[in-house]
């Protein structure tokens, strides 16, 4: 096992050097002027030689890069140019507003997907079993965006049961805080309880034709223990994955439901930084998002091999 989360870790932090060198590349290497599209077309020549040279534009790339990978290591992540604040401190509170979406959603809707995957497998062929997958498949085929405007227009502007926008702040209570993250969360979770329903129950289905849930089922044993006993434990690995993956887009994929409800995280901050050009921003929350999205992936890689006994042993 240690050397098997040496190796997972090792991996991580490789396919985190090659995304850093992509997002570099990518910000840097944008059609046009980016000092000129700061300062505008009226900006003096003068002036945008000093905004180049100040954001590293007048040196080849590649020292740029490992300037920028040398303050990364020493956690400097420069300065944003639209405020002049310190990208780490503007970062550390958006990420924490995400971070708390994604955990108040996570608590509620992978369990809720558990359970709804589990009585879809154990309730096969029933009214209940086709009336899921029927709401299942209706959900995941609409875009998330489209689910938060329903949301908006039935919970906040018909009924007045939610705020519709999700402005929140430090000062704010418990109660107040989370009532502003119900629309959002729900917005997310709909889709996590889908994917995560669907993949629990076909994972326990598939395992239900093996030899030894046969057996457990010929001794007599009832179906829902055989299924939850004997089944449910062996069909993990691809729930564990499926979990993972949902895990990240909470994360990583909050993009446009923060957007939608003015919702101060990330996702947010990425937009309004894009729009302003604000490159040290830019690539900051990029590299974030993916550090998070590798770090989530390798424990899942690690979760599933504990899961498994067999994977464990050298065959």
């Amino acid at each position: 096992m240690r050397n098997l989360i040496l190796t997972r870790l090792a991996l991580a932090i490789v396919t985190l050097f090659f995304v850093s060198v992509i997002v570099f590349a990518a910000v840097r290497f944008l059609p046009g002027d980016i000092a000129q599209q700061l300062l505008g077309q009226s900006a003096t020549p003068e002036n945008v030689a000093a905004l180049r040279q100040q954001l590293g534009l007048d040196v080849p790339g590649y020292i740029s890069y490992f300037d920028w990978l040398g303050g990364l290591f020493r956690g400097d992540l420069g300065q944003s140019i639209a405020t002049g604040r310190s990208v780490s401190e503007l970062i550390s509170g958006r990420l924490a507003n995400t971070l708390f979406l994604a955990g108040f959603t996570a608590i509620i809707a992978i369990p809720l997907g558990y359970i709804f995957g589990f009585l879809g497998a154990l309730l096969k062929g029933t009214s209940f079993d086709r009336a899921t997958n029927v709401i299942a498949l209706s959900i995941i085929s609409l875009p998330e965006y489209f689910v938060a405007y329903v949301l908006v227009v039935l919970l906040a502007v018909k009924t007045g049961w939610f705020p519709a926008l999700s402005r929140v702040s430090p000062s704010m209570g418990f109660l107040d805080y989370a009532e502003r993250l119900v629309l959002p969360s729900m917005s997310l979770g709909f889709v996590i309880i889908a994917y995560i329903m669907r993949v629990t129950k076909s994972s326990i289905l598939n395992v239900l034709g093996e030899d030894y849930v046969q057996m457990a089922q010929m001794k007599g044993n009832s179906r829902f223990r055989v299924m939850f006993v004997h089944a449910l434990p062996n069909a993990l690995a691809p729930i564990i994955n499926v979990t993972a993956i949902n895990l990240a887009y909470l994360v990583v994929g909050v993009v446009i439901v923060e957007t939608v409800f003015v919702y101060p995280g990330l996702g947010q901050l990425l937009v309004d930084s894009v729009a302003k050009r604000d490159m040290p921003v830019v690539q900051a929350v990029c590299l974030v998002f993916a550090g998070i999205y590798i770090l989530v992936n390798a424990t899942a890689d690690i979760l599933i091999v504990l899961s498994n006994p067999r994977l464990r042993h050298a065959k």
